[in-house]
């Protein structure tokens, strides 16, 4: 029977919503009642409707081939390679390996692996044209899918200094652009930015003016690019954030002409992360992930609940797998494919996101591009004016953290526990540029809850 389930239902117009609303205010005035303005400076309303919108966004975002995707610092080889195994029998769909220099051998860790179909993410703490190129000739016999996070552009960022110059380091990244055929070797540090407090809207620009400079060193880019996003609490929000870089993404592909494609790689967020009462961490990853799989990540990296203050342990490893692992096989969250497209209030979200990042991106090519930027202070400068404006509001309690700025348990004691270093340690010495700085908004009140705990022993 061919019948429409709601035919008997007539259309109602968001006037009429509207008007319902304004009613049941009771005089109140809508404006100020209702509506609530963002970081980025844009007034969002509490409901949307299809007559508002002419054609709506429709990114291509698939959540179904989201990776669950396991980080390992390679200190001690052969531990490395047994946590490695453990992790793949475990649950992970994919590696990351954080390798600190060229002594390492990344050939052999690969070998070691018992496991030859993983996607495998080499995170490079140095820039050697040698190391990458051996590897990438042994990978034209291997099944493994290999993703080289070179980012010369964001090593300036976060250190304040090249690896060796400006010239040099991208000197290397075009000869390897011209010689590298098995492996992917281009990435965007863009998780930086919003550990340090930007904006969505600053953060998708700055994305995309980070790629730019790859895109304008690299005469014929048709590469894959891995951008690396750090993914907060603002549910919606940072759903849209990741369908907006597609849709920017795809943009300066137009501009270029080229045929780059787009790997997102989503982990969640330091930023609002504690130290005090810090089961509530899992929670916030939690929705951080959701927010970063129904956004169209490739790959999702969880950060375990107790990253700040244990050393790397299997417990918090496990948890944070699993998290990821329930909401793949038991909330089916891979199942759907474009799960966001239509929800009205996402749509608008998506396209004031990128609208706003667009105009940013133009304002930052209009005064010479992204490096310019990083070397003469002005991008740094823009990210400190939003975390201070964040910090502020955390501060006056009006952006809450549960169990630290809002109910906190005075029992709570983490002064025996901390085996790491919960704060910033950013070396200071001679830089090119300033660097952005990744700060917690928990920082100052877990400093002086830790300084009472002193007192009191």
């Amino acid at each position: 029977m061919d019948q429409k389930l709601f035919s008997d239902f007539e259309p109602v117009l968001s006037k009429q919503w509207k008007n319902l609303i304004q009613y049941d205010l009771k005089g109140a005035d809508y404006n100020e009642t209702l509506l609530w303005e963002t970081p980025e400076g844009f007034k969002v309303k509490p409901f949307y409707h299809h007559d508002e919108f002419g054609t709506a966004l429709t990114p291509n975002t698939k959540v179904t081939e989201f990776r669950i995707t396991q980080d390992i610092y390679v200190h001690d080889f052969q531990k490395s390679v047994y946590k490695a195994n453990q992790a793949v029998v475990r649950g992970a769909e994919s590696l990351k390996f954080i390798i600190p220099n060229a002594q390492v051998d990344a050939i052999a860790l690969l070998t070691a692996l018992e496991n030859k179909n993983l996607t495998i993410y080499l995170d490079l703490k140095f820039l050697d044209t040698t190391y990458i190129t051996k590897l990438d000739q042994w990978l034209a016999n291997q099944r493994f899918q290999v993703y080289i996070l070179t980012d010369v552009v964001g090593y300036l960022a976060e250190n304040g200094v090249w690896y060796n110059n400006q010239e040099t380091d991208f000197k290397a990244i075009i000869n390897l652009s011209q010689s590298i055929k098995n492996c992917n070797f281009i990435a965007v540090n863009a998780s930086l930015y919003q550990n340090a407090g930007a904006t969505c809207t600053q953060q998708l620009a700055f994305a995309l003016a980070h790629v730019n400079e790859y895109f304008n060193a690299i005469s014929t880019f048709n590469q894959t690019v891995v951008i690396e996003i750090a993914v907060g609490t603002n549910y919606f929000f940072e759903i849209a954030k990741l369908r907006a870089l597609r849709i920017l993404f795809d943009a300066l592909n137009q501009t270029y002409n080229t045929q780059a494609k787009l790997h997102i790689f989503a982990f969640p967020t330091k930023r609002n992360k504690t130290i005090y009462d810090y089961n509530t961490n899992m929670l916030r990853t939690t929705t951080e992930c959701m927010s970063a799989i129904i956004g169209g990540a490739d790959a999702v990296m969880n950060l375990p609940y107790d990253a700040l203050f244990h050393k790397n342990n299997e417990f918090g490893d496990r948890i944070a797998r699993n998290q990821l692992l329930i909401l793949k096989n038991e909330s089916y969250l891979d199942k759907v494919n474009n799960p966001a497209d239509g929800a009205y209030y996402i749509e608008f979200l998506t396209q004031i996101l990128a609208e706003n990042a667009l105009e940013l991106f133009k304002k930052i090519e209009s005064h010479n591009g992204f490096i310019a930027g990083l070397l003469n202070g002005a991008i740094q400068k823009q990210i400190t004016e939003a975390a201070t404006k964040e910090q502020e509001l955390f501060d006056a309690g009006k952006e809450v953290l549960l169990g630290t700025n809002k109910y906190p348990n005075p029992a709570d004691k983490m002064l025996n526990d901390l085996e790491l270093f919960p704060f910033n340690t950013k070396q200071t010495g001679k830089k090119v540029c300033m660097p952005v700085v990744e700060k917690r908004l928990a920082e100052k009140v877990e400093q002086e809850r830790l300084a009472l705990e002193k007192q009191e022993q």
